[in-house]
């Protein structure tokens, strides 16, 4: 697997407890050639807003799905001028705090349980959700391509619509794209058993 660091996040450390060999990506990794021995690509928290190395790298990075390999971001902030997210169009534009889930016991529906991000190797229910700490996510997408999202899951706060953009699944040529806004940064180090079960049902998407 290979990890792009964001802004502090311990990702990498969490792969390797689940044992994957992980390997730490620079710019000069961004390329065809380099990524393809790879089985996925994990981005840490706020790695579009954090790397400048990313814009001028999304083609092949982008190139690297299409041709079978799986790509992980997770969240960023809204910020004036961000490249592109994803393969198709997302956005996280607009005010932060209606787009998060601050309650950790909120209740989650599975809007595609049959969705191998839920069934494959882990079949993921609603007891994986227990014990998570200090939040569901933060900075959920507000707008994305439904023809090629497929929403996951929708949560809400108390007395809140659902959101259904915490977790988004593209399928890009042979290979998938994830972006999610779900807060794994704080429940892996934390050591909730469902996080990390959910994460390495992203991790193997295509295996």
């Amino acid at each position: 697997v290979g990890y792009l660091p964001g802004a502090g996040d311990d990702s990498a450390r969490a792969l390797e407890q689940l044992g994957y060999r992980v390997t730490i990506l620079t710019d000069t990794d961004l390329t065809a050639e380099k990524l393809r021995g790879l089985d996925a690509v994990v981005m840490g928290v706020r790695a579009f807003n954090e790397r400048t190395d990313l814009t001028p790298n999304l083609p092949a990075l982008f190139a690297y799905v299409e041709a079978g390999g799986t790509v992980i971001a997770q969240y960023n902030r809204p910020a004036g001028s961000l490249p592109p997210l994803g393969p198709y169009a997302l956005s996280i534009a607009g005010s932060a705090p209606p787009w998060r889930i601050t309650d950790e016991k909120s209740p989650v529906t599975f809007l595609a349980p049959n969705h191998p991000v839920l069934t494959t190797p882990n079949r993921i229910g609603r007891s994986d959700f227990e014990g998570w700490v200090q939040e569901r996510g933060a900075y959920f997408p507000s707008s994305w391509d439904e023809a090629h999202y497929t929403a996951i899951l929708a949560l809400n706060d108390p007395d809140e619509k659902p959101l259904t953009s915490g977790l988004l699944v593209a399928r890009h040529g042979k290979g998938y794209y994830v972006y999610t806004g779900l807060a794994f940064f704080r429940q892996l180090p934390a050591g909730v058993p469902g996080a990390y079960r959910l994460f390495a049902n992203l991790v193997s998407l295509g295996k």
